[in-house]
């Protein structure tokens, strides 16, 4: 599957065949993202749909438990936060096609690890957009995926 990507006159931040026009967003989204969506209580509408690597719920866990061990929030507060990690309605994804396009983007950009190199292949392959809130890693992909701020997830209808 190609990315749809917003066509050249839409405005910044509008996601062709996102709510704007009433078809199905699939949103990638990465650890950082899926932590504010419970942490906002935003669920996304059924109309959407979240996608990421399966990597997501272990990354999310561990920032959870290291947020509150730096005191961001109660264990009560972390473990709802692991509660809805685990009901949360998201799409999964390791098939081998994905671990092999990450594979060659942590190559093409020379990173280190593979880890966010799975963010955007899923991106690639299976979303409309990537929605990531860092903005790092948001610069370092442009050209591969198209990105939109956490806040067109957030107001998706």
């Amino acid at each position: 599957m190609t990315p749809r990507r917003a066509g050249p006159g839409a405005a910044a931040g509008t996601v062709r065949g996102s709510a704007h026009n009433g078809s199905m967003t699939r949103f990638a989204i990465d650890a950082r993202t899926a932590i504010r969506l419970l942490r906002e209580r935003i669920t996304v509408p059924d109309a959407h749909q979240l996608v990421a690597p399966n990597v997501l719920r272990s990354q999310a866990m561990s920032r959870i438990y290291r947020d509150a061990r730096q005191g961001e929030f109660s264990d009560q507060e972390a473990q709802a936060l692991l509660d809805g990690l685990t009901t949360m309605r998201i799409r999964l994804l390791g098939d081998r096609v994905s671990r092999a396009v990450a594979w060659r983007i942590a190559q093409q950009l020379d990173w280190d690890d593979t880890t966010n190199a799975e963010y955007v292949a899923v991106a690639k392959l299976q979303a409309d957009v990537f929605v990531t809130l860092d903005a790092d890693l948001a610069r370092q992909v442009e050209g591969i995926v198209t990105t939109v701020p956490f806040e067109v997830l957030a107001a998706a209808q």
